[in-house]
């Protein structure tokens, strides 16, 4: 494509972002952060030793699909605030790389669905918004008057190679290019720094402003990066139905990160969203980095006919065969670690079986089943995943009835139920962050929170538009950045931490923490990094307050 005209100011380049970064290499290698200096090396000892003395229980709570500006574009103290930047840093270019004239519809509308949130009733189509200038934007009812984070909105396009060719080499210029949705990826919610509890509770504790989701694309991509550090892999997919499922990319190189379009697909953004050749779920040398359907039930792939109830039919292509590579999960156990992962409606999705258990139970965001080690009828399946149960009540939630017992184990991971968690499409921002914000209250009421960090994050953008580069990794991420928040009492009061950090960096602090071998996912990434000479991500600990 045709970047001549990527604009070169300072303020909003992305020769800007690079020189921040060979800044901060600077800085890191003047201290001796990078050549392991016996100093640091002695200081990284005593940080160690801290960590496994004060912290005895770390909890990640995982919402859904929302990029940092979408909800936090106004947080003060950020280092490269949306309201600093330029309007050239933030245009977005055309499929031919020619900067917009304006921004095109909302394709398919901005609240396709009739919705009534506080008496008023809300249904905006794709005629409404029309003609908005090419740059960020309010979400906003026909009116004019903020869109309440009640209102279930659209969802939007989030797909491991789009996301790559939205940020187009950390220029973010490409986001309404590759999306589906129009305009709709440049907008946030303005008020939400005023409005939503966790915004609240991030000005108490410590917010992340340069945390990225650890892989390109989707929740189920980013959901097993969690736990794992790396996607899955079918060495057999070429042969059988399964081979269907291959993505077509540009060139040969199987390792390209290019969808292929269709001869058909609309030349420019203003006249519909991209169509490609094959936009499948794996990568052409047999990556999987799309959604795939777990191997056990819960599952929406439901049993083949006459067989095992615990499984879902092997026969479809649809279906992820389980995965042997090591993960989180696996290392917490070899160590004696206790651990769980709880899911909301985790129960009530067994008993439905595929059948759409309510409310709203996401299959493909319980990364454990896809895993071998924890399949129906294994010691390991017990013990670790958990049903969290409904709501907001500790006689119905079993994940807050622990809390307030005190009998977290040592690592726990909960998902809160789909209608809570935020996701644009079938969740609301308000419903979440309000769910969210009481289990943060219930566990600042723990017997265990004196040694507890919590981290609160989402999966991965859900597709909305952000201007921070990520840094460069690997193949596979990070991607866009995303919010983070680092609750404890531990945490440094009221600061926003400007480390690079990934998903991967939740996986950092438990292997600390607790002493354990490393995963392979997080050491290559590493080795990516440090091949470049670059400082590596962060562990969250500079989030903590450990003197």
């Amino acid at each position: 494509m045709d970047d001549k005209n990527i604009p070169n100011d300072d303020e909003g380049s992305i020769d800007a972002d690079r020189r921040r970064v060979l800044g901060t290499l600077a800085a890191a290698a003047g201290a001796g952060l990078l050549g392991g200096s016996a100093s640091a090396a002695a200081a990284a000892t005593t940080t160690d030793a801290t960590l496994r003395q004060r912290v005895k229980t770390i909890v990640v709570i995982y919402g859904e699909n929302r990029s940092f500006n979408n909800l936090f574009s106004a947080f003060p103290g950020q280092a490269q605030p949306l309201g600093q930047i330029t309007l050239a840093r933030a245009a977005q270019r055309d499929r031919d790389g020619a900067i917009m004239a304006r921004l095109p519809k909302v394709w398919g509308g901005l609240v396709p669905q009739q919705q009534t949130v506080d008496g008023k009733s809300y249904v905006i189509d794709e005629t409404q918004i029309d003609g908005l200038p090419n740059r960020p934007f309010t979400l906003a009812d026909t009116a004019g008057k903020p869109l309440p984070l009640a209102v279930i909105t659209r969802d939007l396009t989030h797909r491991f190679y789009q996301n790559q060719m939205q940020i187009n080499g950390g220029r973010n210029d490409r986001f309404v290019a590759w999306g589906d949705s129009g305009g709709m990826v440049m907008g946030h919610y303005g008020q939400a720094d005023a409005e939503m509890k966790l915004a609240a509770v991030a000005r108490r504790y410590a917010l992340c402003d340069r945390f990225f989701m650890s892989a390109f694309g989707g929740s189920w991509l980013n959901h097993i990066f969690l736990v794992s550090g790396q996607p899955p892999h079918i060495p057999d997919a070429r042969t059988g139905p399964i081979k269907r499922l291959f993505c077509v990319v540009e060139g040969e190189d199987p390792t390209g990160n290019r969808l292929k379009l269709a001869p058909d697909s609309p030349k420019s953004a203003l006249d519909g969203p991209p169509r490609f050749e094959r936009d499948g779920t794996l990568t052409p040398d047999g990556y999987a980095v799309n959604t795939m359907a777990p191997p056990y039930q819960p599952s929406y792939i439901k049993p083949a006919p006459g067989g095992d109830p615990a499984l879902a039919d092997a026969h479809n292509p649809g279906v992820l065969p389980p995965q042997d590579y090591p993960n989180i999960g696996d290392r917490l156990s070899a160590k004696g670690v206790s651990w769980a992962w709880w899911s909301g409606a985790w129960a009530a999705a067994l008993v439905k079986q595929g059948d759409g258990a309510t409310p709203n139970f996401q299959y493909h965001h319980q990364p454990f089943n896809y895993f071998r080690n924890y399949a129906p009828g294994t010691p390991a399946r017990a013990e670790h995943i958990r049903d969290a149960g409904l709501g907001d009540e500790a006689k119905t939630n079993h994940f807050l009835a622990a809390i307030e017992a005190g009998t977290l184990p040592a690592v726990s991971f909960y998902k809160p139920q789909g209608n809570l968690n935020m996701h644009a499409g079938y969740a609301d921002v308000a419903s979440g962050d309000a769910h969210i914000a009481h289990v943060i209250e219930r566990l600042e009421k723990s017997p265990q929170w004196k040694d507890m960090v919590v981290i609160v994050t989402v999966d991965e953008n859900g597709g909305w538009w952000d201007h921070v580069a990520p840094p460069e990794g690997d193949r596979w991420g990070p991607g866009t950045r995303i919010p983070a928040i680092v609750i404890s009492p531990l945490a440094k009061k009221g600061h926003v931490d400007h480390t690079d950090m990934d998903t991967n960096s939740i996986l950092r602090f438990i292997t600390r923490v607790h002493g354990l071998e490393p995963l392979p996912g997080v050491i290559r990434r590493d080795e990516a990094m440090r091949a470049r000479g670059q400082v590596l991500l962060g562990d969250l600990t500079s989030a903590l307050e450990l003197g």
